[in-house]
């Protein structure tokens, strides 16, 4: 230091009578001084020349002659990043220099040198600062192709005289001058620096953009190629991350331009790059298959964790590596706590020992922030790969589920094993080294407390003991809580997950409340077990956050017992280990919950991947052509359950030969689509052969459409033969349908076809099989749900025209459809009982002969009602013209006429917009009032005042206690105690109890709060939901709300309460370590001002971008989930089409968008947080350079080191503080996307008080409709197009029309599920729409088109509102035909219905339907083609019971069947959402120009003949 005693010789004469000489030499150019005066001076001039400079661009700008060429800002600048880089780290370098010399001086008195070397400092900061704002502002812009000339030749200057001074102060040194380390930092950072400008002033030029090389005749396809690149951007470029430099690895600076892009734009998927291979699903499922397959056996836990530990164990054994080094560098600060508090006290083992106490200080720190980073970024991408392996492998499963296992596992459980389970094993990746990392940094901390505190060091050791084995019970507590939780979700989700797809038929029912007190009960049960998760969550953080004060009373108290001396250094040291242990001990309760967590999902995904798979040798596939037969069952048994001693289907024997048309009939229940099912290989064998030849397609009795285009529903994964297509379409009269809707085929369909009526989900299904040219086709009654018309069109032009020459095996319940096949397979309870031709089994038996029977029946009731001469003669005409006939014509002739007439209607509705749109994502920062509602949703907020009060006396207590100990105890052994050893532990204990009770008071106020939000925020949504109207469900795929009840839900429950109250906790410890440190030395703010404002101003440019992608990961979630669900319920279809690998493909591509903002997500994380590591580095070796330098005695040397202390955990809470913010926004989101939910558009009241209907109102029933139109939403063409008409009370009526006409619509309006546009509709003289939805639908009844029934038991199926005895219940299933089939059952009433009622048949579903309206006895009956699904002898016992029961009621039928509205009092003909005919069955038959007689006689044609 004595050098600053010496003075120097030279130009500066006339100081000598101030200061020495430095050196003995009187040679001017070697003299320092000389040196610093000339690069100040030349810093100077340069500083002005920059100033005049800009002044002169100004002047030039304002009188307007900037002549810049702006077409230059799009060149790319060779090592312009790292030379603005370079300047702005010297300004800064220099600055803290500055700094640095003036703590020097402040210490060691002024004199003239440390003038001008300060001058020297100051000019060099701002001399550079200049610089870099010039290449920021100004070059960026320049046409210059190299960097401006005088600023080459600067830089050359500048290395020269750096040079110079190093060549000077190398002299001093040969000649023994001792020189501080700072000064030979100052000439080695200057020389390093100057060459490198030296380097950029002779290569560093600007890279001309390739866009400007373009010829100018075609520089749009140059424009448009950028374009397109931008447009694919995500789906071409793959992550920077697998091709970066060390440094860029190192510093995160791969994610630089993701981040910088997500600042100038919103972000989207196409914006994030792709995963590299090894991180993208492709790469780590068939990794992890390869693992599990290799291990022979059924996959069990222990089986799956050791095949995800082998699929990463790079990354594991990385991560084990760098959080070793992360440990070891942390315990480097308490280890040289006490050696610097000696330094402070004046006891120094050797020359510069403070500056190599800060070196290690920061070196250790930079060590432990690199090291911390990059782990928990790999922990975070194996956690990425683990999870998108499992939901790849949980899909894959679930395509091959046998039909018994998916009995076991409804879609809404399947859906939590993706949804839940698998993300927590992802989230378990971040504790996934902390089993053996706690005992090694317990080893570590013990061996410093040993060094330090002796034999106390083994009190720690059993105090932290005991601290983790306590842990143990809470352990395996929330082990348990956790598995019931888990349990309780998957009956609520399941439940949420049947209502959700059956909404509509709640609706009609009036039944909606009632099922959502069904899942507020579930939720209470559900609620009850997260009530003693959470509360034993808070006892275990409670003990754990006063572990360390526990641990440090234990230990101190020790010494005193054992007289071990204690010193303010010995404490500190002891006080930060401490800390860092507390560390281990916080994290335990986390990682042991964790644990518990992950091994019950772990399990759950074990024994969902256990569960068995379709037989594979149910069905011997032939190649086509190598046998004449197509299918054949020799002695064949098969049952749906294994155990069951009676099988499904017994004793199958037949043959289908390649080209033949194969009918199967039979009564309800018979075995009909179990038949189908086992020769698709869908049934589990029990005995016999079953060989198939030939490629094959289904068409399934339910129809299976996917949400997306029509198109694509019915390419189906193959390619566009426009051709073929065309044909396809005619053949399914599917052209019709297609001309109404806006977008024709490329309209996107809502979630299960939610947007088209049954009979267009139907053709557009038989479309897609005929799309696929199969050998064998398989159709399961598709005819049911179509009109009379388009079912002969269908049959004729599909299965006799498209399909001569296939073989077609069809099930139906249309006897008029039986003549035509080569063979007919009569069945009976699971038995073929008659096989053959149509005229040679109709002699040979009684089943048969009752199906033909009702038939006949039902054909000469319609020959009583017609009046005029017989069909015969029409029928040869229409033989004749080879068409469906006259009334064909004639009927497209009537349609053109209306179509003119409506297309002015039709063309009014603008603008059309698809029905199903994108997910809605809010966009921007979370809005304050997100996090307003959340924190006030529980008691106002009453309780957040109390929880910020706990923790503040918390903290205040943790530091009152810390500095009482660093003032009571002496500095050195020499020293005098300042007070008594009891009252120097008495006082520790209090304090430390006071923390303590503090925190648990804490703890539990903030569950209770989370607690009781997370109830009313489920409470609110659930009810929102409910009450939405239906088109909120059309347009609204069921993943998206199941993504809010599932995920967003539990982040609401278990996360978000934790995140709030840490983010609260972290500034409050933020703040006591600023107010410790700034106590000891108000300096210290010099830096912590602009270090905190850079902070502040790194997170704000981060935000934009982890917002965003944040955002993503939510919006990219649900199409995963939806696909999941999609997937899992049309398995059978997709199967039967062997579709399974490409939509296979389709799910991975799904997962890797999911994962691909996940990814990026985590890295711009760390981005973030190892920048703010650095700064608060930074900040605490300044800190610790300005604690040696003051002077001795000016500070106490143990709140020094106590400042020390604290100071350690600086950037670790920094970069906590901005974590914890980081993590609160992005999972705020899911409480945000609840809030969506809570303000979707409500349904009309349920009940208007001032308006309720009496008691037996309708008494009368008569409906009158006047001038009805009705469209689904604003931006889609009517459906009704001013419909007036009345059904008189206790009439029957029939509404007939082709499909798409109208009729489902008219029903819908009938029961309010849509609202009238313009018109009205009166029951009794009561205009539906002024009184409650609730009344109106509760006083109507109506068997719905597609037959509902929920899982649960017969009893609750019939009666769900429990309105009814058993008695009634009863009754009421012998009148539908069911009551025998019940009593077979075991259980009777309480027999059991699965999700869907899938262990019912078709029929048995739609008799169920009945049952419910039978027991209803309401005054209007609604029946929307109610008989599609049985065949015409149940169908006539329908009708009879319904003629019986319901006589002076007024009756609403649509139906395919002519029968079933010829007895009907008048006929109703819509067309294109107009009444085209209204009147009696007898008076529309007498005229035979009527559409309805000309739909009676082709009927009866089709009916009568053999086409």
């Amino acid at each position: 230091m004595d050098v600053f005693h010496q003075s120097k010789q030279g130009i500066f004469m006339f100081f000598s009578q101030s200061s020495t000489l430095m050196y003995a030499g009187s040679d001017l150019l070697l003299n320092p001084i000389f040196l610093h005066g000339f690069a100040a001076s030349s810093h100077l001039v340069l500083l002005l020349f920059l100033s005049m400079s800009w002044a002169c661009k100004r002047f030039r700008k304002i009188s307007g002659h900037d002549d810049s060429k702006q077409e230059w800002k799009s060149t790319r600048v060779l090592y312009y990043k790292p030379t603005i880089f370079c300047c702005w780290a010297l300004s800064l370098f220099y600055l803290l220099l500055c700094v640095l010399n003036y703590f020097y001086w402040y210490r060691s008195g002024c004199s003239n040198e440390k003038l001008v070397i300060q001058s020297d400092l100051v000019l060099r900061t701002l001399a550079w600062i200049a610089i870099s704002a010039f290449l920021h502002i100004h070059f960026p812009h320049s046409s210059e192709l190299k960097f401006p000339i005088l600023l080459r030749i600067w830089w050359g200057f500048y290395c020269f005289t750096s040079s110079c001074c190093l060549v000077v102060d190398l002299a001093l040194h040969v000649k023994h001058q001792f020189l501080p380390i700072h000064l030979w930092v100052f000439d080695v950072v200057s020389i390093l620096a100057g060459l490198f400008f030296c380097f950029i002033g002779l290569f560093g030029n600007k890279g001309e953009d390739t866009l400007l090389e373009e010829p100018l005749l075609d520089s749009s396809t140059g424009r448009n190629n950028c374009v397109e690149f931008n447009k694919v951007n995500g789906g071409e470029n793959v992550t920077p991350f697998s091709n970066a430099n060390l440094l860029s690895i190192l510093t995160f600076s791969w994610i630089g331009p993701l981040i910088a892009a997500g600042n100038k734009k919103t972000l989207d998927l196409e914006d994030v790059p792709q995963l590299a291979a090894g991180d993208s699903v492709y790469g780590v499922f068939s990794v992890l298959t390869n693992k599990l397959e290799s291990d022979s056996g059924e996959v069990n836990t222990l089986k799956l964790v050791k095949a995800l530990i082998f699929s990463a164990w790079r990354e594991i054994i990385l991560t084990a590596l760098l959080c070793l080094i992360y440990t070891c560098a942390s315990y480097v600060g308490p280890a040289l706590i006490d050696t610097f508090v000696q330094y402070l006290n004046g006891r120094r083992e050797f020359k510069n020992e403070g500056f190599i106490l800060v070196s290690t200080f920061f070196v250790a720190k930079l060590i432990e922030c690199l090291s911390q980073r990059h782990w928990f970024f790999r922990l975070q991408q194996v956690g990425i790969r683990a999870h998108a392996a499992l939901v790849a492998m949980i899909y894959k499963k679930g395509l091959t589920l046998s039909s018994q296992s998916r009995q076991g596992h409804s879609i809404g459980e399947i859906i939590n094993f993706m949804s839940v389970d698998a993300e927590r094993i992802d989230d378990f990746s971040w504790f996934m080294h902390d089993l053996w990392l706690a005992p090694l940094q317990v080893a570590l901390a013990l061996l410093i407390l040993y060094k330090n505190l002796g034999l106390a060091s083994i009190a720690t050791f059993v105090a932290t003991l005991i601290v983790m084995l306590a842990n143990v019970p809470l352990g395996k507590l929330q082990e348990k809580f956790q598995g019931k939780l888990m349990e309780s979700k998957d009956g609520r989700m399941k439940a949420t997950s049947e209502i959700l797809r059956n909404m509509r038929i709640l609706k009609l029912q009036g039944w909606e409340m009632k099922f959502l007190s069904k899942i507020i009960e579930l939720r209470k049960n559900e609620a009850g077990w997260l009530r003693k998760y959470v509360y034993t969550s808070a006892i275990t953080t409670s003990v754990l956050w006063t572990t360390p004060t526990f641990v440090s009373v234990v230990t101190f108290g020790a010494c005193m017992v054992m007289k071990i001396p204690l010193e303010s250094g010995k404490i500190l040291s002891a006080l930060a280990t401490f800390r860092i242990l507390q560390e281990p001990i916080y994290n335990l309760p986390d990682t042991i919950s964790m644990i518990a967590q992950t091994k019950v999902s772990l399990d759950r995904i074990a024994s969902f991947l256990r569960l068995d798979d379709l037989q594979p040798d149910v069905l011997e596939r032939l190649p086509m052509g190598s046998s004449e037969l197509a299918v054949e069952i020799i002695d064949g048994n098969f049952s749906w359950d294994l155990s069951s001693p009676n099988p499904t289907l017994k004793d199958l024997n037949f043959r289908v030969c390649h080209g033949m048309k194969v009918a199967v009939c039979g009564t309800v229940g018979s075995g009909k689509s179990s038949l189908l099912s086992c020769i698709l290989g869908e049934m589990p064998k029990v005995s016999g052969t079953l060989k198939l030849c030939g490629t094959k397609a289904y068409v399934a009795q339910s129809p299976w459409i996917q949400s997306g285009k029509i198109e694509e529903n019915i390419l189906f994964g193959k390619e566009m033969d426009r051709e073929r297509y065309e044909r396809v379409l005619e053949a399914c009269s599917l052209k019709k349908d297609l001309e109404i809707l806006s977008f024709g085929d490329q309209t996107v369909i809502g979630e299960r076809g939610i947007n088209l009526s049954g009979g267009q989900k139907q053709r557009i299904q038989i479309a897609r099989a005929l799309f696929q040219d199969a050998d064998i086709f398989l159709f399961d009654d598709p005819f049911s749900a179509v009109d009379a018309h388009t079912g002969t069109h269908l049959f004729k032009e599909c299965l006799l025209g498209l399909l001569g020459s296939k073989t077609v095996i069809y099930v139906t319940h249309q006897v008029e459809f039986l003549p035509s096949a080569d063979l007919i397979l009569v069945m009976k309870d699971g038995r073929i009982t008659q096989a053959g031709k149509y005229n040679d089994i109709l002699s040979s038996g009684t089943d048969f002969m009752e199906l033909v029977g009702a038939h006949n029946k039902a054909l000469s009731d319609l020959d009583s009602v017609e009046a005029g001469p017989p069909p015969s003669e029409n029928l040869i005409n229409i033989e004749e013209d080879g068409d469906v006939g006259m009334a064909k014509e004639a009927m497209c002739k009537e349609e053109e006429k209306r179509d003119d007439q409506n297309g002015q209607m039709n063309e009014v509705v603008e603008p059309k917009g698809q029905l199903v749109q994108e997910e809605e994502r809010e966009k921007g920062r979370v809005g304050f009032p997100v996090y307003w509602k959340y924190i006030t949703a529980a008691y106002r907020g009453t309780l957040v005042p109390f929880i910020l009060l706990a923790q503040i006396l918390f903290q205040l207590l943790q530091i009152g206690s810390n500095y009482w100990m660093a003032w009571a105890t002496p500095v050195s052994k020499d020293a005098r105690p300042a007070v008594e050893g009891s009252t120097l532990i008495f006082v520790y204990v209090a304090l430390a109890l006071g923390s303590a009770v503090c925190v648990l008071v804490r703890a539990m106020l903030l569950v209770m709060a989370g607690y009781k939000t997370a109830t009313l925020l489920f409470n609110k949504m659930h009810l929102c939901i409910f009450r939405a109207a239906m088109s909120f469900f059309d347009s609204t795929p069921s993943g998206r709300i199941l993504n809010r009840a599932s995920t967003d839900q539990s982040a609401v429950d278990m996360n978000i309460p934790l995140q709030v109250g840490q983010f609260a906790f972290t500034i409050i410890q933020l703040l006591g370590i600023i107010a410790v440190m700034s106590q000891v030395a108000w300096q210290v703010f010099i830096i912590f001002i602009p270090v905190i404002a850079t902070c502040v101003w790194y997170q704000q440019y981060y935000i934009p971008s982890a917002r965003e992608l944040s955002r993503l990961v939510g919006v990219c979630k649900a199409p995963v989930i939806q696909h999941f669900a999609e997937s899992i319920s049309g398995s059978t279809t997709i199967r039967s089409f062997d579709q399974e690998s490409r939509f296979w493909d389709v799910n991975m591509k799904l997962i890797d968008g999911y994962s691909r903002p996940k990814f990026h997500t985590a890295g711009a994380m760390e981005w973030l947080c190892f920048r703010l590591a650095m700064l608060s580095s930074i900040t605490f070796a300044f800190s610790l350079i300005f604690l040696i330098s003051i002077p001795d005695g000016v500070i106490d040397p143990g709140i020094a080191g106590l400042a020390v202390t604290y100071g350690l955990n600086l950037n670790t809470l920094q970069a906590r503080v901005i974590r914890t913010l980081c993590n609160l926004e992005n999972r705020i989101i899911s409480v945000e996307r609840i809030l969506q939910y809570m303000s979707i558009p409500s349904e009309p009241p349920l009940v208007v008080e001032e308006n309720k209907p009496r008691h037996d109102w309708p008494s009368h029933g008569e409906v009158d409709i006047q001038d009805l139109q009705v469209r689904y939403a604003p931006h889609m063409p009517f459906v009704l197009r001013g419909l007036t008409c009345t059904f008189s009370g206790g009439m029957k009526t029939g509404i007939v029309g082709r499909t798409g006409s109208g009729k489902s619509t008219l029903i819908q309006t009938l029961f309010r599920i849509v609202e009238p546009t313009v018109g009205q509709i009166l029951i009794d003289g009561i205009n539906i729409s002024t009184i409650g939805l609730h009344d109106l639908r509760s006083r109507l009844s109506i068997i719905p088109q597609d037959p509902t029934m929920f899982e649960g038991n017969v009893r609750s199926n019939l009666d769900p509102l429990e309105e009814y005895t058993d008695e009634q219940i009863w009754e009421a299933l012998d009148r539908c035909q069911l009551g025998e089939e019940v009593r077979k059952k075991e259980g009777k009433l309480d027999a059991t219905v699965t999700e869907n009622g899938e262990n019912w048949s078709m029929g048995q579903r739609q008799l169920v339907c009945l049952g419910r309206v039978l027991l209803k006895k309401s005054k209007v009956l609604v029946l929307d083609e109610a008989t599609a699904s049985v065949d015409t002898a149940t169908d006539n016992l329908i009708q009879k019971t319904l003629k019986q029961h319901f006589a002076d009621c007024t009756v609403v039928t649509i139906a395919h069947r002519i029968t079933s509205v010829l007895d009907s009092d008048m006929v109703i003909l819509l067309d294109h959402g107009l009444v085209v005919e209204y009147d009696s069955p007898k008076k529309l038959l007498e005229n035979k120009s009527s559409s309805f007689a000309k739909l009676v006689a082709e009927y009866t044609v089709r009916s009568t003949s053999s086409f």
